[in-house]
């Protein structure tokens, strides 16, 4: 379960996608266009030291982008080029916000959902020592496998940032679908897919296959 926080952020994460997106070649609109979210869905860091969010995004009438992002309180180790920008958290303080590709906690958090079909993971807000649960602005499905005995997944070793990015660890190979709905084939292995609002037929966001 991911446990959420009623707070603000200066700038939004909206703010930060607006700034960052044109500078990836896998961005379909025009720079300086806001950014506006189609959606978003969530998976849990073990540890509790790591936020895992996916957002769904467009800009004006173009196409969705589909993009994973890892919240930390610190810098991570070698991926300043894969920074998105910092935000103050009106709870946690400085956030450094990462294309979640290069993040090894992002990596195995969805080689996990994929392979062991468990998907996205529910949001809650714990009110007064209770949990109240946020609904989803999403659905996103599992298809292809469902292992309880998926392999670990220990350091990204290579990311191809591209229409579909791949990452590449010790055990798994993993492929973000950067535009949903483009039409382009995955390969082989278990498949999430998603759908938003505006969207009535799940589409595939991401692959995983073991070595």
């Amino acid at each position: 379960m991911a446990l959420l926080h009623r707070a603000t952020l200066h700038p939004t994460k909206l703010d930060l996608l607006t700034a960052w997106l044109p500078s990836r070649q896998w961005f379909a609109g025009p720079p300086g266009v806001e950014v506006v979210s189609r959606g978003a869905y969530r998976f849990d860091d073990p540890a509790g030291e790591v936020g895992i969010e996916t957002m769904l995004v467009s800009a004006a009438d173009g196409p969705v982008h589909h993009v994973p992002l890892t919240y930390r309180a610190a810098p991570l180790d070698g991926a300043d080029g894969w920074l998105v920008g910092t935000t103050e958290h009106s709870v946690l303080g400085r956030r450094w916000v990462y294309d979640g590709c290069v993040d090894p906690v992002y990596a195995a958090a969805l080689a996990h959902a994929i392979l062991t079909g468990s998907g996205q993971a529910e949001q809650y807000f714990e009110v007064d020592g209770r949990r109240e649960v946020r609904e989803p602005t999403m659905t996103v499905v599992v298809d292809g496998v469902a292992d309880a005995q998926a392999p670990a997944v220990g350091a990204v070793r290579r990311v191809v940032d591209e229409d579909q990015t791949l990452i590449d660890t010790d055990t798994v190979e993993l492929v973000v679908v950067r535009r949903p709905g483009a039409g382009a084939d995955g390969p082989a292995g278990g498949t999430l897919s998603g759908r938003w609002d505006g969207r009535s037929t799940a589409v595939p966001l991401a692959y995983a296959r073991t070595r």
